[in-house]
Order: structure tokens, then sequence, then C-alpha cells
């Protein structure tokens, strides 16, 4: 009998084909993010599931799920997963690093654009019907070109948004955990320094770390404060890793020139008070929602899934342990 594999979203046709070769595919009611009683249920019965980071998969799912052996997460970071558990109970947990990665960096670039140029602004403006004239002060942003851009996270996406500032003759600081080799700091055109640092300097800080117990509130009042009056906040990586509160303080009271957040604290909420603000563009999540990108996750998710239930290792496994477990 063919494996059972249930998968919690609309997914490109392209992924559910790929699963619907090797399994009997389930899907769940509605195309929303479900209540965790109502996947509880769903996941009963499942060998596998095929699910993205609004589905929370903690202890109690895959207690639910218990004949689960793979969850593979549509997405590059899995914070919406128990990974221990999961370990324990054997169930392979798989992501979709890499895919994202272009895709993400290009919308930050976008956000970075909209805050300083105030793109956003100018629309409202003319869809409001409140252009009258060429006016020589109106709507004056700041220029994005030889500004000094500090990237928090040096990762793949961190290192792809490096790659975009040599094109504007930007100069670009850089933390990180561990610095990069010497080689690729010179590729990049990127310098290594402390976070206090970075956030001194730089006229756009951008945020590309996972979320983790470490970097929750990474950015909080302190080192809003620390950051120029005339410097912008970018956010494309976690909610939390930011403190929201404290950002619209910051906004509010122009201890930053403005700010970019793609993602949020307790999504899909967004706080009334930053959307009450002008000096900040507020986006659904959509780093890497290109019509490319997003089909290539979801395939390489249903890919992962189909090869830990043929006995095949995938490409990307988040918790290797289990196969340690397994020898």
């Amino acid at each position: 009998m063919a494996p059972r594999v249930l998968i919690t979203h609309k997914l490109a046709d392209e992924a559910v084909e790929v699963a619907r070769r090797a399994c009997d595919v389930h899907f769940t009611p509605l195309d929303r993010p479900l209540d965790a009683a109502t996947l509880r249920q769903a996941v009963t019965g499942m060998d596998g599931v095929i699910c993205v980071v609004t589905d929370t998969v903690d202890a109690a799912l895959l207690k639910a799920g218990a004949d689960l052996k793979v969850v593979a997460n549509v997405a590059a970071g899995y914070d919406n997963v128990d990974v221990p558990a999961a370990t324990r109970r054997g169930v392979v947990i798989t992501n979709t690093p890499g895919v994202v990665t272009e895709s993400t960096a290009d919308l930050t670039w976008g956000l970075l654009f909209s805050i300083a140029r105030r793109i956003p602004e100018a629309d409202r403006y003319v869809r409001a019907g409140k252009w009258k004239e060429w006016r020589l002060m109106v709507l004056l942003g700041n220029d994005v070109h030889g500004r000094t851009l500090g990237i928090i996270g040096m990762g793949r996406i961190g290192q792809a948004v490096a790659r975009r500032a040599s094109g504007f003759s930007m100069t670009i600081l850089y933390h990180n955990r561990q610095r990069l080799p010497e080689a690729l700091e010179s590729e990049l055109g990127a310098t290594w320094v402390e976070l206090e640092t970075l956030l001194q300097r730089a006229d756009f800080v951008s945020v590309h770390t996972p979320l983790s117990t470490e970097t929750r509130h990474l950015i909080g009042e302190k080192e809003l404060r620390m950051m120029q009056p005339t410097a912008y906040l970018l956010n494309t990586s976690r909610g939390p890793v930011v403190d929201e509160a404290a950002v619209v303080r910051a906004l509010r009271e122009q201890w930053i020139a403005g700010a970019g957040l793609d993602v949020f604290e307790q999504e899909p909420e967004v706080p009334q008070a930053l959307k009450d603000l002008e000096n900040v563009v507020l986006l659904p999540h959509i780093g890497s929602a290109s019509v490319a990108s997003r089909t290539r996750m979801a395939v390489m998710a249903a890919q992962s899934a189909v090869a830990v239930l043929q006995g095949e290792r995938p490409q990307h496994v988040v918790n290797p342990e289990v196969y340690e477990q397994k020898t």
C-alpha cells in the first residue's frame, strides 16, 4: 500500500504531482491555517506531512501522528517545528534552503528602496489625487547609493543582499556569530564588526538571522536607540527577531527614520500602531513569493517527503541525528 501523505496547504501542481506519483495524497479541508485540534486530527494515520510555516508541529501533533516518518517543511526556516520532539520520535524533518535565497534578497532590496525613497507614500499620494503640480520639495527621500549597509546574519540570504549592494557603491558591514572566510569577505566587499558598531554606523540595517532563543528580540529598544536617526531597519527574517513594540516607539519618536517589515511577531496580526505610521512599509511575509521560488520550494519538500518514505535520505535534513539513531 502506498504511504499516506498529508498536504496542509495549496501547493504548486508540480509538487502535488511529485507526491501523487509515489504516495496516497490527502489534503486538509481548507487552504488556510488550521487550529491545533484540526491539524492533529488530520495527521492521524499519515506517514508523512508536507506543511508550511503557519503549521505548528509540536509534541502534541507528533503524538497524534504516531505513524509519521517525515515532516517536510516548505520553508528554509523551521521554527514552527519542535525538532527535538521529532528527533525523539524518529521523525525526519526537512526544509527547503537555498531556493529562497535570491528571491528573498530581491524582496529585501524592494523594501529598502520603498522606504528610503518613500515609494508607497508616493503611490498613495497619486491615487488620492493629491498630485496637482510638480514641486521641488515634495516627498523627498534618501539616496541609497554610496551609503552604508549593515547586515545582521551573513548566511545565504545575507550574502545575496551584500552582492546586490556592490552595484550601488555601498560600504558593507556585517555581524555574524562566526566571521566569514577572508576570501569570501573580500569577494563580498564586507567587513565584520561588532553588533553595536554596525548599529551605530549603518544607514540601513538589514536582519537575516534565523529565529532561536538567542535571536528572539535581538533588535529591541537598546539596539534601536544605537541606530542613527537617519537610519532604516529592514526585517525579512522572522518577526520575533525584532521587538515590535520597540519598533513602534522608535518610529513614533523618530529614533530611526523608517522601517521595512515583511515579517511580524504574531502573524498574520500586525499591530494597528504600525499600520497607522507612514514611515514604515508593511508586507505580508512575501520574501520568497515569486512563482519560480515558491514552486521550487514545494517541489523540493515533496521530493524530500517521498525520499524518506521510500527509504532514501533527502538532501536537506534538519535533524540528521535521526539517521544516527537508526544505525
